[in-house]
């Protein structure tokens, strides 16, 4: 199937998640195109797709969709892992963390899908991590700057 036969249809993430998840448990792996702002600044909401895959096991660093205790998904990074529990936080929040079991992890991210197709890897964002004190002031800058190059496009 050539990339213009490839037909997007946009689904409640209440709908498409557990099919997602299903797949990842069958052994498929499953490109999304990602929503939201928590990933910043490494994914971009409506811009970026990510490529998921299910691995038996989970480390700090890694960008993983999870269902929470509540029911609902997310693709958070793993802040710790601490025997079978997992704390999560997006990269693009500044306080707050999901915790879940690491059987809740649907699949982890292998890569990142840019609109052109490039393909890039997530990395384990080491350096952001340290920089969480100031990541306010990071965000609101790049934000800052994100939206004048929407405006000048």
């Amino acid at each position: 199937m050539s990339g213009e036969d490839v037909r997007r249809r946009e689904l409640p993430n209440e709908v498409l998640l557990p099919e997602v998840a299903a797949l990842l448990a069958a052994g498929s792996d499953v490109t999304l195109l990602t929503k939201g702002n928590s990933m910043l600044p490494f994914i971009r909401g409506g811009r970026d797709s990510v490529r998921l895959r299910k691995f038996p096991a989970v480390a700090p660093g890694d960008i993983v969709l999870a269902r929470l205790p509540a029911g609902n998904f997310v693709l958070h990074r793993v802040l710790r892992a601490d025997g079978g529990a997992l704390t999560l936080m997006g990269d693009g929040n500044v306080r707050g963390t999901e915790s879940c079991r690491a059987e809740d992890v649907a699949g982890t991210v292998v890569a990142v899908v840019r609109p052109d197709g490039r393909e890039r890897a997530p990395g384990r964002a080491r350096a952001w991590k340290a920089l969480r004190p100031l990541r306010r002031y990071l965000l609101a800058a790049y934000r800052r700057l994100f939206k004048r190059n929407v405006q000048i496009l």
